[in-house]
């Protein structure tokens, strides 16, 4: 048991016409917090010494007390529902710090609370856009988020893009957000919270799931489309066009002999789990290197730049993005060719498939947030080889060759040419995340008159491109604080 003091979950207060805590919701947190060792009293007692209310001000738990024939109520810490979450979170009780505690209004803390404690969020501040914001990897809402995601895929999937976009914008305030979401109040004024974002929250916050998120999860033609765009080389069209003939799985794929693949889509089930499986940071590193010694063979002045998710500081990817440059005065159009050439030589090329540029000089960025830029570009598949599994890791009665064991990975590797001066604007587009380079163009369109793509920054009042040698530089011609590349994880 927990060195916790016995507490009280304080239930709806009769009088009063604002939503409380219900009595279902009231078992369900008593239930949680008995599993985690707490002791929980079902009627207030002599015994109890915490009070957890939810969605009760100060003065309308001092009357409930009152009405319980209780005087003196300075022998109860009187606490908010976030420090019970708290609790339930750590496994154990944590300390009922100010923010926890129920207040008399007009209370001003101590002076020497922190500053992130002592003064509140301001939600009316929070932009819509994520480009001014700063969201680094650590999501306090990830039952929030992880839930908009799947609704967001779904509708992604029925090609509503509204309804898709609702979604991603809605999860990108809440990874933005330094508290975790416990009540209603607390999205109270901030950015794309309409109402089917709200009823996902509120439902989550009573009940600990969302029932919309979990018939999505069941549903046959949601795990149909997420089976098939796991696939490399599958998107919503195909999946849509494979649906509709009746095929459920990618067994059904396989089987029918009918269907005619692409060469990608080919490589993608030749490769599936190895592709499927996540990218460490490690095998990334490894890859890197590979790249790079190739790249300079062939352009020894040539710039390499890892860009993805990996520049946001994650840890697993499913797939590594590289984008090349040369700042010098020499420029190589065959270098990506000339790289396939050489790893087909060395053993190391599965698959690779060369999109030659199609920019024109003087091209108008594009108007649309979610536009393929024109850059050449190889999507390749890479042989990583990893050391051999030590033997003991396997039942040699189950008689396993080891000379069978596969000792290398298949990798997705992307690697984008981008001109020296087009440089910074395709590493920012390419750098992501993808909602956050999406705020950052529909920004640049309302809010300062710009076009912006991963190619050019135009402006449109004074009808001129606008140079940048950095990503810093494009940030200060939209007027914008520079966000790190670690803090862009929208």
């Amino acid at each position: 048991m927990s060195s916790l003091s016995l507490l009280y979950l304080m239930c709806q207060t009769p009088g009063y016409s604002q939503r409380k805590m219900g009595m279902t919701r009231r078992t369900f947190l008593m239930e949680l917090a008995r599993k985690k060792g707490f002791r929980v009293e079902s009627e207030l007692s002599d015994s109890v010494t915490h009070i957890v209310a939810e969605k009760n001000s100060y003065p309308e738990v001092l009357d409930w007390l009152r009405g319980q024939g209780v005087g003196d109520s300075s022998r109860f810490e009187l606490l908010d529902i976030s420090w019970f979450t708290a609790c339930m979170e750590a496994g154990r009780p944590v300390d009922s710090e100010m923010k926890h505690r129920l207040m008399e209004q007009g209370y001003s803390p101590p002076l020497n609370i922190p500053e992130s404690e002592a003064l509140p969020f301001v939600a009316s501040k929070v932009s819509q856009y994520s480009c001014q914001r700063k969201t680094t990897l650590n999501n306090c809402n990830k039952k929030f988020t992880d839930a908009f995601e799947i609704m967001a895929e779904n509708y992604e999937f029925k090609e509503n893009e509204i309804f898709c976009l609702e979604f991603l914008r809605a999860a990108s305030v809440l990874k933005f957000l330094p508290f975790p979401v416990i009540r209603m109040k607390d999205i109270q004024g901030l950015p794309c919270m309409g109402d089917r974002v709200r009823d996902v929250i509120e439902e989550i916050i009573e009940e600990g799931e969302s029932s919309r998120a979990k018939e999505v999860l069941n549903d046959e033609r949601y795990k149909s489309f997420k089976q098939f765009t796991s696939v490399f080389g599958v998107g919503v069209k195909t999946s849509e066009k494979w649906y509709r003939m009746g095929l459920r799985t990618l067994e059904d794929i396989k089987a029918d002999k009918s269907l005619k693949l692409s060469k990608m889509q080919k490589a993608g089930f030749l490769y599936y789990e190895d592709l499927v499986s996540c990218v460490s940071k490690a095998e990334a590193d490894a890859v890197s290197l590979i790249v790079r010694n190739t790249v300079c063979t062939f352009l020894p002045d040539a710039l390499v730049t890892i860009t993805g998710g990996f520049r946001r500081g994650k840890k697993t990817g499913h797939d590594i993005d590289f984008l090349i440059t040369n700042p010098g005065p020499r420029e190589d159009d065959d270098l990506l060719h000339k790289v396939v050439d050489l790893w087909k030589k060395q053993g190391l090329l599965l698959y690779c498939d060369i999109i030659e540029s199609t920019f024109l000089k003087e091209q108008m960025p594009s108007r649309k947030v979610d536009a393929m830029d024109s850059f050449q570009k190889c999507f390749a598949i890479l042989k990583l080889c990893q050391p051999r599994v030590d033997n003991s890791c396997y039942n040699t009665s189950k008689n396993i060759d080891m000379a069978e064991v596969k000792d290398w990975k298949a990798i997705r590797v992307d690697l984008i040419i981008a001109p020296f001066e087009q440089y910074a604007f395709a590493l920012l587009g390419w750098t992501g995340s993808r909602q956050f380079g999406r705020d950052l163009r529909r920004y640049a369109i309302h809010e300062k008159k710009m076009i912006l793509d991963n190619h050019a920054l135009y402006d449109r009042k004074k009808r001129i491109f606008l140079k940048a040698r950095s990503e810093e530089e494009i940030f200060a011609h939209l007027d914008l604080d520079y966000v790190e590349p670690w803090e862009r994880n929208a």
